[in-house]
């Protein structure tokens, strides 16, 4: 297969990458590094990255993405800028790729996005975290109902092993994922025959 995986050097992305790369041919795409560059809160990065990407490799089979950021801060810090910033990049820039990513999709292929267990079981300072979330899952049930050539799906993990020093405090008592475990989330949505699946791991 062609993948293209947008945020393949991160916590999450390393592993898919490592996974596929050593099959399959892979592209990586970063803000700011990679094979290809994507800025998702930018919709003119998100087509010229996917434009160079064709260049490299014609048409993928499967675009995957484990990028976007939102603001995690306290409820009464967070200002309407602040919201904003997980609107335009985790949210619509997941939405956008998957709304242009469409015309560089061999048939059959598979958009995966990514999202985490604050959708169902949000900690403190995630109210735009969350809400980001949530809103990218709603889109994935509804957006499928009316795709037909390709497969959208998203993966939703839970404190991944490798994030437990980073987000301890945020989650006591949760369970972390094993990140092999994680990687299957990927592998059900990249190589199965789902659509419009919220892929959660949480347990």
């Amino acid at each position: 297969m062609k993948i293209l995986i947008i945020g393949g050097n991160g916590t999450l992305g390393k592993i898919v990458r490592d996974h596929y790369k050593a099959k399959h041919e892979v592209l990586i795409a970063g803000r700011n590094s990679g094979d290809v560059q994507i800025d998702l809160a930018d919709n003119a990065s998100i087509q010229q990255g996917l434009e160079k990407a064709h260049e490299k490799t014609g048409k993928l089979d499967a675009i995957i993405c484990i990028a976007g950021e939102a603001k995690w801060a306290p409820f009464a810090e967070l200002t309407e800028d602040d919201y904003y910033i997980g609107l335009r990049s985790k949210l619509m820039g997941q939405v956008n790729l998957v709304r242009i990513g469409q015309n560089f999709l061999n048939p059959e292929g598979s958009i995966t996005l990514t999202t985490g267990i604050l959708a169902d079981d949000p900690v403190i300072k995630t109210a735009s975290a969350a809400m980001v979330n949530g809103a990218i899952h709603s889109f994935v049930q509804a957006a499928a109902l009316e795709i037909k050539d390709f497969r959208l799906n998203v993966v939703c993990p839970g404190l991944v092993e490798d994030s437990v020093e980073k987000y301890r405090d945020y989650f006591p008592g949760h369970h972390p994922i094993p990140m092999q475990k994680m990687l299957r989330g990927f592998i059900r949505c990249v190589e199965g025959h789902q659509h419009g699946e919220i892929v959660k791991i949480y347990e």
